[in-house]
């Protein structure tokens, strides 16, 4: 019995001290939109984006329609992408994008979108790491490349557009290289059929990229290995008409052996 009494003692005295806990004051709570959208920006500026994070979605949540709710909704994507959550970032681009595909600034959320997975892989495909690139996933560099083509096409005179097609040249390069990389990796491994149809597919991809001057000499050499001498001179010839002063060929002067010998 006296258990029993000493844990309702307990309970009561428990009870009794939570009230006594300061209560969690939101200083947000009186704010107008234009007050938590000029602290929100604020802390942008200070480099508190996760403050910032906060306040626009406070702003968006608490007036939903008023004419700030639009202007947070691509500013916490900003935020985001700031605060390196690439994830979050690129989710929020794609709410606005939805939400609003009207919206005078809705070019401004595919350019972002696109940073937002150029940024993220970045480091992947610019060599960045000492990861071997036939091991990465290169999902990132092909979102971010259809965003900014998306951007591009539907918006031509977009003052992100420049910049958007010289990021899409980069990643075609960056991508054919990738596709070489793992052709590569298969010569390596003596899957030479699966070298050539990776090198084939990195061409056909992505035709203009200077990235295919490595496909088309593992071609030729895996055609050599393979016997497949009428294949051998044809891709070298297309190698020959499309890089005419590739170093590749360089390796097989003043030598007794072709040049595709020599790798």
């Amino acid at each position: 019995m006296r258990s029993v009494a000493t844990l309702l003692l307990s309970i009561a005295f428990f009870v009794s001290g939570c009230s006594l806990l300061p209560e969690v004051v939101d200083e947000t709570a009186s704010w107008s939109a234009n007050k938590l959208y000029s602290e929100a920006k604020d802390a942008m500026t200070e480099g508190a984006y996760d403050r910032a994070i906060t306040l626009f979605e406070k702003l968006e949540a608490r007036y939903p329609y008023g004419r700030y709710a639009q202007q947070a909704q691509i500013e916490v994507a900003y935020s985001y992408y700031k605060q390196n959550e690439a994830p979050s970032a690129v989710a929020a681009c794609e709410r606005f994008i939805r939400l609003h595909p009207n919206h005078p600034n809705v070019d401004y959320a595919y350019y972002l979108k696109g940073l937002v997975n150029f940024n993220e892989d970045l480091g992947m495909l610019g060599h960045i790491s000492q990861q071997d690139l036939s091991e990465r996933d290169p999902k990132a560099a092909k979102e971010s490349f259809d965003a900014f083509k998306e951007l591009v096409a539907r918006f031509p005179e977009s003052k992100y557009a420049v910049d958007a097609t010289a990021r899409m040249k980069y990643l075609v390069n960056a991508l054919a290289s990738h596709e070489a990389h793992v052709a590569h990796y298969y010569m390596r491994r003596n899957a030479y059929i699966a070298a050539i149809n990776r090198a084939q597919s990195a061409i056909k991809t992505y035709p203009d990229a200077p990235a295919n001057e490595e496909s088309l000499f593992i071609m030729v050499k895996a055609y050599d290995i393979l016997g497949m001498k009428d294949l051998r001179d044809d891709t070298e010839r297309v190698m020959r008409k499309n890089f005419p002063k590739s170093e590749y060929y360089l390796r097989g002067l003043n030598r007794s052996e072709p040049w595709w010998k020599l790798w």
